[in-house]
């Protein structure tokens, strides 16, 4: 009867281990090859963890990458870079000659079709990290129907491919964080379920805690399988439009100020302090765990043409590449360009009614076009802007037509 086998690294026998492998002269248990596997994996996360620190990009090389991206908001992207470089700096050195740096989380606050979520894609990409987007709207309090605030965080555990690790130092964009705002007692005669009890159940996750986290769903209950992440490393990007916010400055009596009704003249110079927010209905509280505020402008039409036609993946460009499959060139005219983003200021939503105009423009194109014989190019005037009806300048292959 031949010897039972031993692991040559712990000693134990096969038959008190799962599975043993073994070459012509070793053996190594399954419970080894974990034991290894693990301090393997905790040798990359360090290496990973110290070319994250050595190439951690400065404020002016994270703007500089934000400016490839993002059309205006010179401000607001100063402030993002110097707070993202500032919270990954911290990650590095919580505790640095005795001194605990604690978290700063930011607030996004300017008008919608400004570039909020944008920019907050945007920092996760310059720092190759976990990213996960959640709606504050579809937040509710415990024991309502809604999502709990730990579904903000299951998001970023699936974009980390349930990592938890990774997620500990994703970055989280909470966006319609106005919707979350205090009602007044006359509002509604029913519970608040969906306003001051969401901001007080964020401000543990905000803070830094240890939390359970449901994998799979928008709830936590009794069946439901569950993860414990330490939000302490986690960056939170807050976003909202906070339309009809009432500054402490610029204020006359019965006369609200805000995104909704300042004039742009005065937009210029328009800053939101803590207190107006406190008014607005966020608690202090909430305000205190986002100490920085990137206030972003509304767009000009000026930056709308330059969104259309600059950014790597822009608008024009995609049309461009989709009329070049078919052979055909694909131009704008500079007045019809005014009038897209004219339009586009007109309707109040800012760069994210952009594509809603031009797809407008280009449907009846983009269906008769393609059968056109001998078809090289095609020009948008403005004239086809205000009206699709009408046709753009057509030119065939040795003819013109117009």
């Amino acid at each position: 009867m031949s010897e039972e086998k031993s692991c040559s690294f712990c000693g134990r026998k096969q038959s008190e281990v799962k599975k043993m492998f073994s070459s012509e002269k070793t053996n190594i248990c399954n419970e080894c090859v974990t034991t290894c596997a693990a301090i393997l994996q905790k040798e990359v996360n360090y290496q990973q963890r110290a070319q994250m620190h050595e190439e951690l990009p400065k404020p002016e090389k994270i703007v500089e990458y934000l400016n490839k991206h993002i059309i205006g908001q010179e401000d607001a992207k100063k402030v993002l870079a110097v707070a993202l470089y500032n919270h990954y700096k911290r990650i590095e050195n919580p505790v640095y000659n005795d001194v605990e740096l604690e978290k700063s989380n930011i607030l996004l606050l300017g008008p919608t079709g400004s570039g909020k979520t944008l920019l907050a894609k945007s920092l996760s990409k310059i720092m190759n990290v976990p990213f996960a987007v959640a709606d504050a709207t579809a937040l509710t309090e415990a024991g309502y129907v809604g999502e709990d605030v730990e579904s903000i965080l299951s998001r970023l555990l699936a974009s980390a491919n349930y990592d938890i690790e990774l997620a500990q130092r994703g970055i989280v964009y909470i966006d319609e964080i106005d919707k979350i705002a205090r009602k007044s007692e006359t509002s509604s005669m029913g519970r608040d379920v969906s306003g001051e009890g969401v901001q007080q159940g964020l401000l543990k996750i905000l803070e830094g805690s240890e939390v359970y986290v449901p994998v799979k769903g928008s709830r936590k209950n009794s069946t439901t399988e569950t993860i414990l992440i330490d939000t302490t490393h986690i960056l939170f990007v807050c976003g909202g439009a906070f339309v009809g916010l009432v500054p402490d400055i610029h204020t006359k009596k019965g006369n609200k100020v805000g995104f909704g009704s300042v004039q742009k003249a005065e937009m210029k110079d328009f800053k939101v302090d803590q207190k107006a927010l406190v008014h607005y209905g966020i608690i202090p509280e909430f305000i205190g765990r986002i100490p920085v505020i990137a206030q972003l402008k509304e767009l000009t039409n000026k930056q709308m043409i330059q969104i259309l036609k600059e950014p790597d993946n822009a608008l024009i460009k995609q049309f461009e590449a989709l009329f070049d499959m078919d052979g055909i060139e694909l131009k704008f005219e500079d007045a019809a360009l005014e009038a897209i983003a004219t339009k586009a200021t007109e309707r109040g939503v800012g760069a994210r009614g952009l594509r809603g105009i031009i797809e407008e423009v280009m449907l009846p194109l983009q269906y008769s076009c393609p059968s056109k014989e001998n078809l090289e190019s095609c020009t948008i005037t403005a004239a086809v802007v205000e009206d699709p009806t009408k046709d753009p300048i057509f030119t065939f292959k040795n003819q013109q037509e117009g």
